[in-house]
């Protein structure tokens, strides 16, 4: 930011600043829940004589500033109970509040503004938040309580398929997608090769999941955010609560080490379903096991600090000649300070692991390959008034990437230890973002974020002729592997490459009434990371690596129009919305290519662009014994891989190909139709009933268009990318949730939770794959489904 624009924003606040303190005072503070001391996210405070109000930050804090008076102030939180205060401004005033759980049997409070009308005069569009407690009702494979699994049902949200890893959000790729624990990035979030998430549900506060209009404070993917906060540890007595799974248990500890000033949180989860596979005489092992925790210390009312950790393991065998390792490790030591009633700040200082390991005993050596990174953040909240809120924060990343290692796993081994060149980047940003209340109908959201990204030195880098890493063959129509013209040694002190980028982001509401508003936003990001995969689901082998000389940054573009409604009092939401999305730089591979122990893995990759447009729609019901939604969602993602210019003149047609003749063709994650339908039914205080059911067009992929002979065998051969569709996917799940009665002299309390996944038996195709017939000499195609149905049965338990 030049001189011109510091002096621009300071003139603007010495202007500003005038005109909101005429006799207005700032009203401040944490709410909180009463029996723990937990901070609360996304608290809706409402003054209904002004019409405007205020939500509390990710930890806890509300400031607003209103003129001097006395009000009435309505506090709304889901599954908590209601409340009413009257508050006096004479002076500036911090006020904590704390909020009772809805199931505790409170005195009434009559609310007569609707709370949730603040939620359509908010300019934020494409965004989903679910509960924790909605997440546990979700029916899912194996009874287990699954983030990922349950963000499936919301609209725009997709994934490869049963036990597919990661999710996709617009027609974006798994790798697009920012997934953060406590602003710690996680860069593979599934267990077991899918089946699972890494998120243990009874560690977790807060759950968002941004697909548009994302805010300036987030960078560095260009498809979705997903932000997930852990819970800070109950601060007033101790609290045991877990379940025991068909397959996996857990256990979440939490309690004060200084009442109402210092806590701790402790949590596991472990699977076992392998311990008996040795009864079947199956020599294999599968199992996951992850920790999560978590402490926090309230130095004063002006300073919180926190220190939270994750740490995860899966584990894949074939007897002992095969086993594969991967996971997680993040930390992040956070310190909150309040400079004044209206300046918040938040320092973080991360770490972020992504560990993969292979031993292969039959072949006599192991590999171990990941991604880690040391991230500083430090961002501030500033309230300037009640129509002004203004953040701004930097936070500046260093990578560290290995490809993989080889090393010999026995004396007797014929490996020699090899180092796959490792790969460093550093990627700084710098953002501000404004929340503003123009008018009593408008809102805007508007913000900038500047990216700088330097790939820095390594020990050694491929020089290619005319600067290609990939050549064509203009006679076999083929891409090829370019062999280097020379090998230098750059070193780690300098850099390779460096990029920039501006970020604008601008969003805003307009209200029609206290029922309806329209929205729209654009948003601009870069990517400068790249997950090599050529599946479509990846796998835990898959690498990931920085953008360099041969490999450009993601640029998105995404534009967003929404119309939103609040039915009979805001029993009923209805959420629509449209939107387009284009990025440039999207990397595709050559056919054949080779992606495991790759040295030189830019002579396989070429550079594209994607797109991905479509409709979503959203209609709930939010009271009553009766819950749920209804998501459907029509849209199109498509990418295009053009022939490049010819670099050189060889005296015949250098005209490329490209990919699919430089046309688009539908990518791996392509749904056109996709429904999603989950209901909860509270029958009385003992049962509690839940269904979803999700239908998707089938996802794309190849088949064989003709077949040859060659020395008597029948071959397959097969034509364009993903112009072929699997069949269509749809199941239905159900669970039942039995609450025995309570005995209030007994401190164990606990549930059945029994449930069906898929309970029609459909035998959806994971894949489909075609052979030869050993008896007819025919090629066939022969559907692989992972799962039928499947039963479930879970307690759950606290005290």
């Amino acid at each position: 930011m030049n001189k011109n624009h510091i002096a621009l924003l300071l003139l603007f606040f010495s202007f500003s600043t005038p005109l909101f303190s005429q006799q207005k005072y700032t009203l401040s503070g944490t709410i909180t829940e009463n029996t723990s001391n937990e901070t609360l996210i996304g608290v809706t405070l409402v003054f209904p004589s002004l019409q405007t109000g205020v939500t509390t930050n990710e930890y806890g804090f509300y400031s607003i500033t209103l003129p001097k008076g006395e009000y009435q102030v309505f506090i709304s939180y889901l599954g908590f109970k209601d409340m009413a205060r009257t508050v006096s401004l004479n002076q500036n005033t911090k006020i904590d509040f704390k909020l009772e759980e809805e199931a505790e049997k409170l005195e009434e409070v009559m609310v007569t503004e609707n709370v949730e009308k603040m939620d359509i005069r908010k300019p934020q569009m494409s965004v989903n938040t679910l509960s924790v407690e909605t997440i546990k009702k979700i029916p899912v494979i194996l009874g287990e309580a699954d983030v990922i699994k349950s963000i499936l049902l919301l609209p725009g949200v997709t994934n490869a398929g049963e036990g597919a890893s990661g999710f996709n959000v617009r027609g974006g790729a798994v790798d697009q997608n920012l997934i953060l624990l406590d602003e710690a990035t996680i860069f593979n979030s599934s267990h077991l090769f899918g089946f699972f998430s890494v998120f243990n549900p009874d560690a977790i506060k807060d759950i968002k999941l941004y697909k548009g209009g994302i805010p300036a404070r987030y960078g560095g993917r260009v498809s979705s955010v997903l932000d997930i906060f852990q819970k800070e540890g109950n601060s007033k007595g101790f609290k045991v609560n877990g379940g025991i799974g068909a397959v996996a248990s857990r256990l979440l500890i939490e309690g004060p080490i200084e009442k109402d000033r210092a806590a701790f949180l402790i949590g596991g989860r472990a699977s076992y379903a392998h311990l008996f596979l040795p009864l079947f005489d199956i020599d294999n092992t599968a199992y996951f096991f992850d920790l999560n925790t978590k402490l926090n210390y309230k130095l004063n009312e002006n300073n919180n600090f926190y220190l939270s950790g994750y740490f995860g393991r899966d584990v894949f065998g074939i007897s002992e000649s095969f086993v594969n390792t991967y996971g997680n490790t993040v930390g992040n030591f956070r310190w909150n300070h309040l400079f004044s009633n209206k300046l918040f700040s938040n320092l973080s200082l991360i770490y972020s692991d992504y560990y993969y390991g292979l031993k292969l005993d039959f072949v006599g050596f192991d590999w171990n390959s990941g991604i880690r990174n040391f991230n500083i953040k430090y961002d501030l909240k500033h309230y300037v008034n009640d129509k002004l809120r203004v953040n701004y924060g930097l936070n500046n990343i260093y990578y560290q990437f290995n490809p993989g290692k080889i090393t010999p796993s026995n004396a007797d081994s014929g490996i020699i230890e090899e180092q796959l060149i490792q790969k460093y980047a550093n990627e700084f940003a710098a953002y501000i973002d404004v929340e503003h209340h123009v008018t009593k109908n408008l809102s805007l959201g508007y913000g900038l974020r500047f990216s700088h990204f330097i790939r820095l030195g390594q020990d050694e880098l491929n020089v290619y002729e005319n600067g290609d890493p990939v050549s064509f063959d203009p006679i076999l129509l083929i891409y090829r592997e370019a062999d280097p013209i020379n090998v230098i040694s750059p070193g780690r002190g300098g850099s390779l490459a460096t990029y920039s980028n501006i970020e604008p982001r601008a969003s805003l509401a307009y209200t029609f009434d206290s029922k309806s508003s329209i929205k729209a936003s654009y948003t601009r990001l870069a990517q400068y990371l790249h997950l090599l995969s050529n599946t479509s689901s990846p796998t835990p082998l898959d690498v990931w690596t920085p953008s360099g000389p041969f490999v450009k940054p993601q640029l998105l573009d995404q534009y967003a129009l929404g119309y939103f409604r609040n039915l009979k009092d805001g029993r009923y939401t209805f959420e629509s919305e449209v939107f387009y999305k284009n990025i440039q730089n999207r990397i595709d591979y050559i056919d054949g290519a080779n992606l495991i122990a790759n040295n030189a893995i830019e002579q396989v990759i070429l550079s594209g662009q994607a797109r991905a447009y479509g409709l979503e729609l959203l209609l709930r019901k939010n009271e009553g014994k009766f819950q749920g939604w209804l998501a459907y969602t029509l849209s199109k993602s498509e990418r295009r891989t053009p022939g490049r210019a010819a670099s050189a003149d060889n005296g015949r047609s250098n005209l490329e190909t490209g990919i699919n003749f430089g046309e688009w063709y539908n990518t791996p994650y392509d749904k056109t139709h996709d429904i999603s339908v989950f209901a909860s039914y509270d029958l009385n205080k003992k049962w509690s009933f839940n269904t979803n059911f999700v239908y998707q067009t089938g996802q794309p992929t190849n088949y064989p268009i003709g077949q040859f002979e060659f020395q008597e065998l029948v071959i397959p051969y097969f034509g364009l990318r993903n112009r072929e569709r699997l069949p269509d996917y749809h199941r239905i799940d159900v669970s039942a949730t039995l609450t025995p009665k309570k005995n209030k002299k007994r401190r164990l309390q606990g549930e059945w939770v029994f449930s069906i996944y898929n309970i029609y038996n459909r035998r959806n195709a994971a894949s489909i794959n075609f052979r030869r017939n050993q008896d007819t000499g025919v090629n066939e195609a022969i559907r692989t489904s992972i799962f039928g149905v499947v039963p479930a049965i879970t307690y759950n338990f606290k005290f």
